[in-house]
């Protein structure tokens, strides 16, 4: 387990993420999103002024607006990048849903596989085409390297969840990808795919961790898709992605042997700037860039501390 940067009074234990920062406090979770970045399932050695309250406040933002699809975990944003919430008995596996033929789907496709996830694949699809319908392509939920592609007949003949459960989790995430488009559509972007974490909570499945944020999820900017399509061209977007092309360029993609490229502190402000570009993009809002305190931790816990 890692040493904890803070010690709250009630803590229970501490686990640190490629991101995030988890504090338990029994039925009761605190997760401070750090400015760590992380692509290749390696988290990269600069930090990314800002992206921790990026991430936080769209998270937060999402997870609001599809409350009526599933419940989830958040109860409250005690500083601009935490969140506090119910601690929730997670399901280990992430149910990627993707609308269009792009990223780690496309590189796949790419290299001749026309079955992913047990899902088929028709010949002939070019790369960031709309595919006929959104499917799901889950992996198993690495706690240490990478995650891997998993089909949901494997979940359920690895006994992973039962039918039931699978069968809810797959109306849950055709739901949120579905209103998620619709939002995305509203701001004239396009969602092309995400990922969602369902956990259990006294029985009932509950909506984890962080949703429609660039760390999760791609947007295309929905005015240019088709002229770029259309003329084989790379889309404008808003995402991670940028990154993960950025080292595949610098001949890294997190395999054995690979060393992470130096990242200049230009590229660095270049990728906060991505990330504050989605938050006001997404959510129509301006990007208030937020000082932590002196009193960082203590302010923390005074808004949390009626809960334990």
């Amino acid at each position: 387990m890692s040493a904890s940067p803070f010690v709250f009074s009630g803590q229970k234990s501490f686990y640190q993420g490629k991101v995030r920062d988890v504090y338990s406090f029994g039925k009761y979770l605190l997760m401070i999103t750090s400015n760590r970045i992380s692509a290749f399932d390696v988290v990269l050695p600069r930090e990314i002024p800002y992206k921790g309250q990026v991430l936080n406040q769209i998270a937060a933002h999402f997870l609001k607006a599809t409350s009526d699809i599933v419940p989830n975990w958040l109860l409250t944003s005690p500083a601009p990048n935490a969140a506090f919430g119910l601690a929730c008995e997670p399901i280990p596996i992430e149910m990627v849903v993707r609308g269009y033929l792009v990223g780690h789907l496309w590189r796949e496709y790419k290299s001749g596989k026309r079955e992913v996830c047990g899902v088929l694949l028709p010949d002939g699809l070019k790369e960031n085409q709309k595919l006929p319908n959104p499917i799901i392509t889950p992996t198993t939920k690495a706690s240490e390297g990478h995650d891997e592609d998993i089909s949901i007949k494997e979940i359920l003949n690895q006994g992973i969840v039962s039918p039931s459960v699978m069968a809810e989790l797959e109306e849950k995430t055709y739901a949120l990808f579905d209103r998620g488009q619709q939002m995305a559509d509203d701001k004239n972007l396009i969602l092309v795919d995400t990922k969602y974490e369902f956990g259990f909570y006294e029985g009932k499945i509950m909506l984890m961790d962080e949703i429609h944020t660039p760390d999760s999820s791609r947007y295309f900017y929905k005015e240019s898709y088709q002229t770029l399509f259309e003329a084989g061209e790379p889309q404008k977007q808003l995402s991670k992605e940028f990154v993960r092309e950025w080292l595949i360029a610098n001949n890294f993609q997190g395999k054995e042997g690979q060393t992470v490229p130096v990242i200049t502190d230009e590229f660095v402000n270049q990728i906060s700037e991505r990330y504050i570009l989605l938050f006001e993009e997404i959510t129509g809002s301006k990007f208030t860039k937020e000082a932590l305190s002196a009193n960082y931790v203590q302010d923390i816990y005074s808004q949390i501390s009626s809960f334990i």
